[in-house]
Parts: C-alpha cells; sequence; structure tokens
C-alpha cells in the first residue's frame, strides 16, 4: 500500500477509512492522556495539592448540580407552551379577536 501525507488521496474504501480513523482517534487519546499524565506530575509537586484537591471538588460538585438541573427536569409540555402563547396573544390584544371568533362561531349554526 502507498503513503500518502495528503488526507484526501489514497484513501480506498470504507475499511481503509474506519481502519486510518481509528488510527488517528487513538493517536488522539494518546496525546491527550500523555499531555494529562504530565500535568499530573506537575500538580503533585506542588505545596498546595490538597487545596488544589479540594477546589476541584468544590467545581465538580457545583458541576454536577448544573448538570442535574439541565438534564433531570422535564421540558414543559408542547401543548401546554402552545396554549400558554394563545391565551397570552389573546390577553396582549384585549380578547377583541376571541370575541370576533365567539360571535362568527353562533352566525354558522
Amino acid at each position: 500500500m502507498e503513503r500518502t501525507t495528503d488526507t484526501r488521496e489514497g484513501v480506498g474504501g470504507p475499511g481503509e477509512q474506519a481502519v486510518l480513523l481509528a488510527a488517528g482517534l487513538a493517536d488522539l487519546a494518546v496525546t491527550t492522556v500523555g499531555a494529562a499524565f504530565t500535568s499530573v506530575r506537575g500538580l503533585l509537586r506542588r505545596s498546595d495539592t490538597a487545596d488544589l484537591a479540594a477546589g476541584a471538588e468544590q467545581d465538580l460538585i457545583a458541576r454536577g448540580r448544573l448538570a442535574l438541573d439541565r438534564y433531570a427536569t422535564a421540558p414543559p409540555a408542547h401543548l401546554e407552551v402552545l396554549a400558554r402563547h394563545v391565551i397570552a396573544q389573546r390577553d396582549g390584544d384585549g380578547g377583541r379577536d376571541g370575541d370576533r371568533r365567539r360571535a362568527g362561531d353562533g352566525d354558522r349554526g
């Protein structure tokens, strides 16, 4: 198989694309993990590691609360939102539009 540096050329079928994608993801993961280990080693050498850990814990707790608030509450029912919107529009025009509809309904019967 010929190696190319241009990512648009030399890519065969879907199988080869999947292999290249997996290799790229693995390379990204190794690079990220390596950088994380370097950062952790630097943090362990600090004298205020306990304070940093306590701050990180508080940040994670706050992030957890935000995530639960975002995902745990059910969104309002779609029809409920539409009904409130219609009521707000009726109240906004003084109910005149609703009066015309009711008067027109009586003429049909």
